[in-house]
């Protein structure tokens, strides 16, 4: 759960997720919430990888779970972010951060898919700005990642990713999709950002993958969304070799695998 109120905490992936032991999370939550003088409501119960909790009505209080090293730098782009795009960073104390929190906050997944899709179009491009240091470029991981998970789109994906020449300028959100786009008044925001850097493309896959009860067997869904991206600026052929890779080491189905492979077949 993040800086809004969401009806849902999705993964990425369409997977049940096990909670790990947020038990020193929460003491970090405490300690950063004395030392700012708010204080902590009942828990968001649904949060898996982060220790997050209201603080009044206006804001929350997220700690990420020590082992959660993709957001090691969620507070630093909320930050650079500046609420264009984002919810606002109000404080910050090492990895413990303090939060705007966005109202009502539903998110765009029950809204029909060309409108959902646009919405994300517009919170997207706000959040792609050339950036550097501290944030972590995507090429010294995306290795590693195919290494540890390996599945059938494995040695696809490994040969689209030598191919590929990775952008090092671009800020990426790292985990867009539905949930985690938010009302916030008459705007939208992104919430829980695993930011790297690296190419625009590299978000898309999530999104494509999203929201919860939808799996990525609908071509004419699917293309609609990337040629919304690509009218936006993106490279079609980068979205699809990105699905592909982040598909390959995040999980997907036989059928989404067919679809991803039918991009590629000659």
């Amino acid at each position: 759960m993040g800086a809004g109120v969401p009806q849902r905490w999705p993964p990425l992936i369409l997977t049940v997720v096990a909670s790990v032991d947020l038990t020193d999370t929460r003491a970090q939550a405490e300690r950063a919430a004395a030392a700012w003088g708010v204080e902590l409501g009942a828990p968001f119960t649904l949060s898996n990888y982060s220790y997050v909790a209201p603080a009044g009505d206006d804001a929350v209080v997220k700690v990420p779970w020590e082992g959660d090293d993709e957001s090691l730098h969620e507070g630093d782009a909320l930050e650079l972010w500046g609420g264009n795009g984002a919810v606002r960073l109000l404080r910050g104390s090492g990895r413990a951060l303090l939060l705007e929190r966005a109202r009502p906050g539903d998110d765009i997944s029950g809204l029909p898919d060309d409108e959902a899709t646009a919405i994300a179009v517009d919170v997207a491009t706000r959040l792609w700005r050339p950036a550097g240091a501290p944030f972590r470029w995507i090429g010294d991981h995306v290795p590693r990642w195919l290494g540890n998970d390996p599945s059938e789109l494995t040695p696809l994906a490994r040969d689209l990713y030598a191919s590929l020449e990775i952008g090092r300028e671009w800020l990426t959100h790292g985990d867009f999709h539905h949930h985690n786009i938010l009302r916030h008044g008459d705007r939208f925001v992104a919430i829980d950002p695993k930011p790297y850097l690296g190419d625009r493309e590299y978000d898309l896959f999530s999104f494509l993958r999203n929201p919860l009860d939808y799996r990525m067997v609908d071509r004419e869904r699917t293309e609609r969304r990337i040629a919304a991206f690509v009218a936006a600026g993106l490279d079609e052929h980068k979205i699809r070799a990105w699905t592909a890779i982040r598909g390959a080491y995040l999980g997907l189905e036989p059928d989404e695998c067919a679809l991803v492979r039918s991009w590629f077949s000659s």
